[in-house]
């Protein structure tokens, strides 16, 4: 889980107590803005399956971010097209997030999963007859998840990639690829290949997911450095998006700053994250999440209820029903008030427009056509900040009210052909803006154990040149598969923070260790037939994986 968490709490500031709805009145229909606004959204969790486990909390991450994040934005981007809004926005898929939500057994577990929710709010609404507001706290989420239920399952036949891919069939939604494992491709590319394979691969899970070729690449966290433009354009990628000083620190650094894409000298255009427009939602000091009358991400019933009351839930499990609001400082907290959090929601959407108009009416008079690009993960809008899907549809009505065209990338070159050329810096959004998250000495150990199984896999790979059985050929598939989980960057991430430790760790030791007596049996030619099967049915992502990109 990457995303920041909302802060505590704060009030947010409005310049000199303005009236923002009064502000965006004033500036309405008739406006003539400069410049267009490119929304992108990067969904992405790891793979994460037990099948030999009745309940593991570690899937529940894939459960919470369908309830509360894809289904409302999904919900949200059908509505504005039923009313036949005309707006544009990008969104990345990761392959491993796919990978999930094509697995009927996740897909199956995540039904039982909401009926058991919805038996545990049908019992909050008997026990909270007696308390008016609470009851009806109580029904709003017996409402929620009713409708929840009801949509992915009866409506959308639990096919939650057969949704985005309609979505992306009516020409609003570009979607775009990523790397196959969410590795961070910077640390990858000091051992030969494996960037490479990370890139290669995840474009063809893009092919198999969604069909065509993919225009634009979700770089994980961000992260560039020299050499993996050239990866990416032998798949043909037209763009990716970088932080702002991997422009700022350009060679030679980029005309525009942050309001033009630039093209790399091996071709794909690098498009540069507004950070005034980010600030405005990731600072935990005057973002807008943290505001008193959203609601709190941590209070939760499975923390404040008995092991009885959530049965059978896990005592401390988060089950999505949260009765209070982020209130303010340590005092106590205040019951959540959905339509007040609606109304703050609508209110900070006209401000952050308002805001973005501002910053691109301030540029000097030119004869260029400027773009903000503001990525964001997507399980920010509703897992996250719960009343994200509201602020992220009423910016889009905001912007198209008040003529700032909404584009994609994509189309942003093919109507401004003409950029710079540039060799952007070495970075990332993660901390400090570099890889001291990922390189930490809680996790660097990772990384000489990745390298040296990757160099094994490349031998492996250029060794199987002439005709195979077809079980040398399963071998090689799962070796893939073991090597590109164990690089997945959440694991560093968990591990560095703290959250889940002793979950990341096991996982990175377990895919290396099964990933070492495969290849040993290969290379013997002693193949453990049960233990292969099983190493398929545990991490049977990649179907298909082609495994001679490790070559």
């Amino acid at each position: 889980m990457r995303s920041v968490r909302p802060a505590e709490s704060h009030s947010l500031r409005l310049e000199s107590g303005q009236n923002v709805r009064l502000a965006h009145r004033q500036i309405g229909y008739g406006r003539n803005v400069t410049g267009s606004l490119a929304l992108v959204l990067h969904a992405h969790l790891p793979f994460v399956r037990h099948p030999e486990h009745e309940f593991f909390h570690e899937e529940n991450w894939l459960f919470e971010a369908i309830t509360e994040a894809y289904v409302p934005l999904s919900q949200m981007l059908q509505r504005l097209l039923r009313r036949g809004v005309q707006f544009k926005i990008t969104l990345s898929v990761s392959p491993t997030l796919c990978a999930m939500l094509s697995d009927r057994f996740l897909r199956e577990r995540y039904i039982r999963h909401l009926d058991r929710i919805c038996d545990l709010v049908d019992r909050e609404c008997e026990r909270n007859h007696a308390d008016k507001n609470l009851l009806a706290l109580s029904q709003f989420y017996r409402d929620f998840f009713t409708e929840t239920r009801r949509t992915f399952a009866g409506e959308w036949g639990s096919d939650l990639l057969g949704v985005f891919r309609r979505l992306r069939g009516t020409g609003t939604i570009e979607i775009i690829a990523s790397a196959a494992t969410h590795a961070i491709l910077p640390i990858l590319q000091q051992s030969p290949g494996a960037a490479n394979a990370q890139i290669a691969i995840g474009c063809d899970q893009f092919r198999e997911t969604f069909g065509g070729e993919p225009c634009g690449f979700w770089l994980p966290e961000c992260a560039y450095s020299a050499g993996i433009a050239k990866s990416l354009q032998a798949q043909n990628i037209r763009w990716f998006v970088v932080d702002a000083h991997a422009l700022g620190q350009a060679i030679p650094p980029a005309r525009r700053g942050t309001f033009a894409p630039c093209f790399t000298r091996a071709g794909p255009a690098a498009f540069a994250r507004d950070i005034q427009a980010s600030r405005q939602i990731w600072s935990a000091q005057g973002g807008y999440p943290g505001d008193a009358a959203y609601r709190d991400f941590y209070r939760d019933i499975g923390f404040d209820l008995s092991a009885d009351e959530i049965r059978p839930l896990p005592k401390n499990a988060f089950t999505g029903i949260k009765y209070y609001r982020v209130t303010g400082g340590d005092g106590v907290k205040q019951l959540y008030d959905r339509a007040a959090a609606e109304e703050t929601a609508h209110r900070h959407a006209h401000h952050f427009v308002e805001r973005c108009i501002a910053e691109l009416e301030s540029l000097p008079a030119n004869d260029w056509n400027p773009i903000m690009t503001v990525p964001f993960d997507a399980e920010l809008f509703g897992h996250w900040w719960f009343e994200g899907p509201i602020f992220l549809e009423q910016v889009i009505l905001a912007a198209i009210e008040n003529n700032l065209s909404l584009t994609t990338p994509s189309n942003f070159l093919e109507q401004n052909t003409i950029q710079q050329v540039t060799e952007p810096a070495a970075s990332s959004w993660g901390d400090r803006g570099f890889l001291d998250v990922w390189l930490d000495e809680k996790c660097g150990w990772i990384y000489p154990h990745i390298f040296t199984a990757n160099t094994r896999m490349r031998a492996l790979a250029k060794s199987r040149n002439g005709d195979l059985t077809a079980e040398k050929e399963r071998v090689l598939r799962q070796l893939a598969r073991e090597l590109l989980l164990a690089q997945s960057s959440d694991w560093a991430f968990l591990i560095r923070n703290g959250t889940a430790k002793d979950y990341a760790i096991a996982r990175v030791t377990d895919h290396l260790l099964r990933f070492q007596k495969l290849a040993a049996q290969l290379e013997h030619d002693k193949v453990d037939r049960p233990f292969l099967a099983q190493c398929e049915e545990r991490d049977n992502l990649f179907p298909n994986v082609e495994w001679r990109h490790f070559r």
